[in-house]
């Protein structure tokens, strides 16, 4: 199944990593679990130039879900281009997308994918609310 990624978000952070030789799998080409690890690198990235440290002795966010969709295949050497974008900040969660292509390219992707994200407290394991300035970042 295919998810597409809708026309109101907001651009909220790029991010350019070389693919590494050992990302390939035996048909010469990106790992599928690998695309989910550049998503979680930019995600991470981001949330640290906000300021927002992985802390598990705080509040921070988790994935409750996440997909990719698989358009062309990277192949070593690259550099690949990550966009994040959000939207649809709710009480405690909102969505993330990502587009994955080429930095040469940047507008041909390699893949689109997401995840739905939940601020939570996480000593008290349950969600908490979206601090206001995240809200403002995300919200469209």
């Amino acid at each position: 199944m295919r998810i597409d990624i809708p026309e109101a978000k907001q651009l909220v952070h790029e991010m350019t990593t070389p693919m590494r030789w050992g990302d390939m799998d035996a048909m010469g080409h990106m790992n599928n679990t690998v695309y989910f690890r550049y998503m979680e690198t930019a995600r991470i990235d981001w949330f640290v130039s906000l300021g927002y440290e992985p802390d598990p002795r705080g509040q921070g966010v988790v994935v409750v879900n996440a997909f990719c969709n698989f358009i062309r295949q990277f192949e070593y050497p690259a550099n690949i281009l990550v966009r994040t974008y959000a939207s649809n900040p709710g009480k405690s969660s909102f969505d993330t997308w990502v587009t994955m292509s080429h930095a040469e390219e940047p507008d041909q992707p390699c893949a689109t994918g997401g995840a739905t994200i939940v601020w939570v407290d996480f000593p008290a394991q349950k969600s908490a609310p979206l601090p206001e300035r995240l809200r403002r970042i995300v919200g469209n």
